[in-house]
């Protein structure tokens, strides 16, 4: 599958690749730091944004994705920058192909099977009625009955849009609830992946932990971990600057 596409900038390429409810639009002011100096790939994943929407997926599914895009673009070797569930769909891009990688920056991710922490949001999205919807309003007070958190509600309904009169979700939510178990997995390929490969942890979250570190050594050994304080899962919007700074001297070394 050939995905969408935001390309900014000029040079070597990096590929931004957002998270679970995301599009490429939630990478936005990484790829416009990024884009003086690096040509910035922000992708689409399949079911999300502006891609076509399949009923299957995977990780190893999706790495082909990004692979069948880049060989549309021409683009040999890239430096890969994934969040959360994009930094999984990296891992395994660059767990099989990893000539094609130069380097690998992967935000709040470990490589492990995740709990399953977005069924109340899962739930809540399935449960409002699109046909009837008549405002934005409306959705966030039906999402406010399971979702407390203001900030969540408004990064989901940052995907909600309105064509024909008719509001829609920018995701697949059917494919996403189908196929939640296969992305809570561990990416699958073995590896490794010995390039240079950096993890970003926000400091108060609980995704990439001490416990994981000895099957991030085994796949990716080439690894080191930089903290953002201060900060939780959404460390890339939650402090954007020092984010892209880490990410920039990263890319520099």
């Amino acid at each position: 599958m050939i995905l969408h596409t935001e390309i900014t900038g000029q040079g070597q390429a990096i590929v931004l690749i957002h998270g679970l409810f995301g599009s490429y639009e939630n990478l936005g002011v990484i790829a416009r730091a990024l884009a003086g100096q690096w040509q910035v790939v922000n992708l689409d994943m399949r079911n999300h944004g502006r891609s076509d929407w399949h009923d299957t997926m995977s990780y190893a599914l999706m790495a082909e994705d990004i692979k069948d895009t880049l060989d549309h673009l021409g683009l040999e070797q890239v430096a890969l920058l994934g969040h959360s569930m994009g930094g999984k769909i990296s891992m395994e891009f660059a767990l099989r192909y990893p000539e094609r990688v130069s380097k690998l920056i992967l935000a709040d991710i470990s490589p492990v099977q995740n709990r399953a922490r977005h069924l109340e949001i899962l739930s809540a999205l399935e449960g409002i009625d699109l046909t009837n919807l008549q405002s934005r309003q409306q959705a966030d007070q039906e999402l406010a009955l399971s979702i407390a958190e203001t900030g969540v509600r408004q990064f989901l309904l940052k995907s909600l849009y309105k064509e024909d009169d008719q509001f829609r979700w920018r995701f697949n939510i059917k494919a996403l609830i189908a196929n939640y178990p296969r992305l809570l997995e561990a990416p699958p390929s073995k590896g490794p992946y010995t390039g240079p490969t950096l993890f970003i942890k926000g400091a108060e979250s609980d995704y990439l932990l001490p416990e994981h570190q000895s099957v991030i050594q085994q796949l990716f050994p080439q690894s080191k971990a930089k903290v953002i304080m201060g900060t939780g899962h959404w460390l890339h919007a939650e402090k954007p600057v020092a984010f892209a700074k880490i990410v920039t001297d990263f890319l520099l070394s």
